[in-house]
């Protein structure tokens, strides 16, 4: 353990094998694991737990309290996995009691300067946080996603596995796994094809969600119907179905379409 002699930890903190350098300040009822870094000026608020291996970078803030006036300051936790790389200025806040009262930040993640995660949200594994990018209060976010730098999560919206959510996109409706979105306000643009490629995802998959896709979103007949038809014809393919599920699970949310000549 390696800890800067003007870093203050305070009685109470549970540390590993960690290094905490200058200028650092963990609180009482903070959880660090073995192998996680701060590198200077940061704060580890009391709630928080870091996983293993987890960089934190110079000012950032992990723990705060939540930016919502509801709040008054009662106990609720933040849990961030391990191995992850939280940059300059990231700010991730602790739950709310009335929101289940854990912020959950997975594993192997990134998150680049300045991005935010607000109270109860719930990220999960291999995500990217580009610069800038700010999610709302209990917004979910799948396995590798990645988000462009500066857009804006609307609170509540979840974004699903594998899709990429393009540079300042405005983001205020659910956007299926696997999909792009880009624009003010955000819109579908098709699947996120080349981050698919990059993660091995095979020929077969890649043209069996194109399809599915294409008969969700285009054609005359009513959603319901379209989505049943994907069912019934795709019921073999765990990535479509996994798209389905995303769609059924969230049925009293606004889904993000494409436009009609897109």
């Amino acid at each position: 353990m390696s800890i800067h002699p003007t870093a203050i930890v305070e009685d109470g903190a549970e540390l590993g094998n960690v290094e905490i350098g200058p200028f650092c300040h963990v609180r009482a009822g903070a959880i660090l694991h073995d192998g996680v870094i701060l590198e200077s000026h940061g704060v580890v608020e009391s709630g928080v737990e870091i996983g293993a291996n987890t960089r934190v970078s110079p000012f950032a803030v992990l723990g705060g309290p939540p930016q919502h006036l509801g709040c008054k300051g009662e106990g609720a936790r933040l849990v961030i996995g391990a191995n992850n790389i939280i940059r300059e200025y990231v700010t991730m806040n602790r739950g709310t009691v009335a929101g289940g009262g854990v912020t959950r930040v997975g594993d192997n993640g990134f998150f680049m300067t300045g991005s935010h995660v607000a109270h109860d949200c719930q990220v999960g594994d291999h995500v990217i946080f580009a610069n800038g990018v700010a999610i709302g209060g209990h917004v979910h976010i799948g396995d590798h996603a990645f988000l462009g730098g500066l857009c804006a999560i609307h609170q509540h919206c979840r974004v699903g596995e594998h899709a990429f959510i393009g540079g300042c996109a405005a983001v205020t409706k659910d956007v299926i796994p696997f999909a792009s979105a880009v624009g003010n306000h955000a819109r579908l643009v098709g699947l996120n094809i080349v981050g698919l490629k990059r993660r091995g995802f095979e020929h077969k998959t890649l043209h069996d969600l194109r399809a599915a896709y294409k008969i969700l979103f285009s054609g005359d007949a009513v959603f319901k119907d379209r989505l049943e038809v994907v069912r019934g014809k795709y019921v073999q393919s765990a990535d479509v179905m996994r798209m389905l599920s995303f769609i059924d699970a969230g049925k009293s949310r606004p889904l993000m379409t494409p436009d009609r000549d897109g």
